[in-house]
């Protein structure tokens, strides 16, 4: 894209949610960690379900400590992979409790050595948590960017760099959230619903469909004749 077309992109994309938010449930830095962590590989709303009951008891690193890894097991068995994320949700609790007096580091090198937290997890949690314009790419984030031609990539972290050299700065501390949910409700992985979708007059794969329908069309006119 262009780069008015990228303005003309995140411009669109605010007018319909002008302050998103991450649609995980939380209530202080420590519930968002422990929710992004368990997030892997699993859908929002599952995890909800779970966190829901989870916090009530397990709210603080703590908490979570006292809880242990056994009975937090039995909250989060319903989610992909529950063996390994309790393990790593016990380890970087404890991790929080001896280092950081409880609390979540702001700084992105001291949130990607706890345990279960990789680059992603590390970047939504100081967007969300602490404001700092990051950019977290997930699945969505991959495809959506891949697909319209925002920033074209192999990897999620060749894409990321590419959002953040492009992306305007008045767009920065939101772009992520933009993209989740543009990729989560209108360009879904198998049919994106293009007719509904307010930025696809810069989109690559539009401007592709769209020749390609005129190309097929023309074609069987001819055929008719």
């Amino acid at each position: 894209m262009k780069k008015s077309e990228i303005i003309f992109f995140f411009d669109s994309l605010k007018q319909s949610t002008p302050a998103p938010r991450t649609e995980l449930s939380f209530e202080n830095h420590f519930q968002l960690l422990t929710a992004v962590i368990l997030s892997a590989q699993a859908t929002d709303i599952s995890v909800n379900k779970a966190t829901t009951p989870l916090f009530k008891v397990a709210p603080t690193a703590e908490k979570m400590i006292a809880l242990g890894k056994e009975n937090l097991i039995q909250h989060i068995k319903s989610i992909g992979l529950y063996n390994a994320k309790a393990k790593n949700i016990i380890l970087m609790s404890q991790i929080l409790i001896d280092k950081y007096d409880g609390e979540v580091p702001s700084s992105f090198s001291a949130l990607e050595q706890l345990p279960g937290v990789g680059r992603k997890t590390a970047n939504v949690v100081l967007n969300e948590a602490f404001q700092i314009p990051t950019v977290a790419v997930d699945t969505h984030v991959f495809r959506v960017s891949n697909r319209t031609g925002l920033a074209l990539g192999k990897t999620p972290h060749e894409v990321e760099a590419k959002l953040v050299k492009r992306i305007p700065k008045e767009y920065l501390l939101h772009a992520h959230h933009w993209l989740i949910l543009h990729g989560r409700y209108i360009c879904v992985a198998r049919k994106p619903k293009c007719t509904q979708c307010s930025v696809s007059s810069v989109c690559k794969l539009y401007r592709k469909i769209s020749v390609d329908f005129v190309k097929s069309n023309n074609a069987k006119c001819n055929n008719d004749k």
